[in-house]
């Protein structure tokens, strides 16, 4: 069966979910990336290297962002949000937007650039010389979801 989500099972996969797709836009060129998220609060707060996702969305700050939860090729959920960049330029901002991530990821992060931290409410201490991260939300402005169910 086909269908499509209420706004509680929307809400329930973004914030189930850590790995979602980032769509921009730019100069007549789309740009689709994954990136590990949050979602709290009608936002959805990443980090990033910066480069062409960054350029893009600091260019154009209108996004697409897809996140699913898929069992199998007749059991899945996929949701759809469009919504505008928002960079956390201020420490505060950053801090905030950091320690969201880092509450609900650091059970979740090793690798070669990140490590825990000590304690749950500190953010992971980038490792990487040189790694500027930037922090950013994505405000949500709307959202959307669809299912397929198979109860075989």
């Amino acid at each position: 069966m086909l269908g499509k989500l209420t706004e509680e099972q929307v809400d329930h996969v973004l914030h189930e979910q850590l790995l979602g797709r980032i769509g921009c836009r730019a100069k007549n060129r789309v740009y689709i990336v994954p990136v590990t998220y949050v979602y709290h609060k009608g936002y959805i707060y990443a980090h990033s290297k910066e480069g062409e996702k960054i350029r893009m969305m600091r260019s154009n700050p209108e996004i697409c962002f897809q996140v699913d939860a898929i069992e199998n090729m007749t059991n899945w959920r996929s949701v759809v949000v469009w919504g505008k960049y928002e960079e956390l330029k201020t420490k505060k901002e950053q801090e905030a937007g950091l320690k969201i991530m880092a509450d609900r990821l650091a059970p979740f992060t090793i690798s070669e650039t990140i490590r825990p931290s000590q304690g749950p409410s500190r953010p992971p201490e980038v490792v990487e010389k040189g790694f500027k991260a930037v922090a950013y939300r994505l405000k949500v402005l709307e959202k959307t979801g669809r299912f397929e169910k198979n109860d075989r």
